[in-house]
């Protein structure tokens, strides 16, 4: 016999509900778990007496009938030092995933990846995992593995970066890096700086790498030739901020692109030591603005991304396809704006 989603205790009840709303047995239920072939009018006279009756559906069973565990998996394949030391982006990027998930009524499981255990056995605790019913990944690198298992098993995901490969069946949430770099860098321009360096982000990250392309297109446009030695790698971090900020310094540059503000507030570390004046000497301008824009002197310049959304969205996309209503992939660029503040020697707007 197939199990109510209801404890054994509450399943006389079952029928007084029924009984109470004018309705059947397997109304109610299919009520319950929102099944299909209700009328609306039904549907609220039944729910109403749910709710009137305080009655609250028992997990365990209600999985064994709908299959779901109501519950979903946020994975962050990075080194946990990184996804700390933000104190506002992953918060915020949750924060946004979790307020879909509670008002849908499902619960956030987050996976990170420990220092001292291999990406072997990081995926295997993921894909023998058995109590979620779909799957957010952040900060994927080009060829995580989960992301072929999940498309191989059916699992339903979503990413919340642009993917680089199986592009026409993997729903995504992102922003449009390339321009919003471009328009970054094309400002320090129009500001007349001339020696521009960037201190990049991850480029095993999609986010990372369009921002890179997002200079060099910015440079052409203007005919300045793009110095590689004024390109350096970091990895979103305060230090890769501060030490690259070193090597440029050796290098002679006037501006400063950072691929996040944390990154930028390694740069400000780096030239605040050396007695360097920004905006006056070096220019510099950051990317998210999040909170750490505004904890800094001088005030950063940064584009301004919408992560919360960019999390909440990536959550509902997610849940639509566990409801059914999924359909075909959907990919979704979300709009940046540039916010001029003093670190780069413009007036603010």
């Amino acid at each position: 016999m197939t199990p109510t989603p209801f404890s054994t205790r509450r399943q006389q009840s079952l029928e007084d509900i029924a009984a109470k709303a004018g309705v059947s047995r397997s109304t109610v239920s299919r009520v319950i778990n929102n099944a299909p072939n209700v009328r609306e009018k039904t549907r609220q006279r039944v729910l109403a007496v749910i709710a009137q009756e305080g009655f609250a559906p028992n997990p365990a069973a209600r999985a064994l009938v709908t299959q779901r565990n109501q519950a979903i998996g946020v994975v962050v394949p990075i080194a946990p030092l990184t996804f700390f030391e933000d104190a506002f982006y992953f918060p915020t990027l949750l924060q946004g995933i979790s307020q879909t998930t509670s008002k849908r009524d499902y619960a956030m499981m987050l996976w990170l990846i420990q220092s001292e255990e291999d990406n072997q056995k990081f995926f295997r605790r993921i894909t023998t995992n058995r109590l979620m019913d779909g799957v957010i990944v952040a900060s994927a690198a080009f060829d995580e593995p989960l992301v072929d298992h999940f498309l191989e098993t059916n699992t339903p995901f979503v990413l919340v970066e642009r993917p680089t490969r199986h592009l026409d069946c993997v729903s995504f949430v992102s922003v449009d890096n390339t321009a919003a770099a471009y328009d970054a860098v094309t400002h320090l321009i129009k500001l007349g700086r001339r020696r521009i360096g960037h201190i990049t982000g991850n480029l095993h990250i999609t986010d990372a790498v369009d921002r890179v392309e997002g200079y060099r297109q910015a440079l052409g446009a203007a005919g300045i030739a793009v110095d590689e030695a004024l390109i350096v790698e970091g990895n979103f971090s305060h230090r890769s901020g501060y030490e690259g900020t070193l090597q440029l310094l050796e290098r002679g540059v006037d501006a400063i692109f950072a691929a996040n503000d944390i990154t930028a507030r390694g740069v400000l570390q780096a030239l605040h030591e050396r007695n360097i004046a920004v905006p006056d000497q070096i220019a510099l301008v950051g990317f998210d603005d999040l909170p750490t824009a505004l904890q800094v002197t001088p005030k950063l310049t940064t584009v301004r991304q919408p992560t919360g959304e960019r999390g909440a969205l990536a959550a509902s996309i997610l849940l639509d396809m566990l409801d059914g209503r999924g359909g075909q992939p959907r990919q979704v660029i979300l709009p940046t704006q540039l916010v001029i503040r003093s670190s780069c020697g413009a007036a603010p707007a």
